[in-house]
């Protein structure tokens, strides 16, 4: 029984230091202010450590993404178009006066 009453301490111990490190270090926490938050899982140990992850914790990332964004800059049309400028068509006429350029001195040369 001994054992038992320790290992249980030791549980509620841990959840009271998890519990306060995670209401410590996120940027926002729910339901009420991070003092408060602190409090309650100071003062009410094995229950305010488990209203604070139940209830306390900020929303899981996954949740706040914004839907469906593209993964890599090719597959989103508006960075393609915006790719497409009066720059980008200089540099492609520049490139290609330089591929016949070097066409023409590999021509030339026995």
């Amino acid at each position: 029984m001994v054992r038992l009453f320790i290992f249980l301490a030791a549980v509620a111990l841990v959840m009271l230091i998890l519990a306060l490190i995670a209401c410590l270090s996120a940027e926002r926490v729910r339901a009420m202010p991070r003092l408060l938050w602190v409090l309650v899982v100071l003062f009410i140990p094995l229950a305010g450590s488990i209203a604070y992850f139940l209830w306390g914790r900020p929303a899981s990332p996954a949740v706040r993404r914004p839907a469906a964004r593209p993964s890599s800059p090719d597959d989103d049309p508006d960075f393609l178009r915006s790719m497409d400028t009066e720059q980008s068509r200089r540099d492609r006429e520049m490139l290609a006066r330089w591929e016949r350029e070097l066409r023409q001195d590999d021509e030339q040369q026995p």
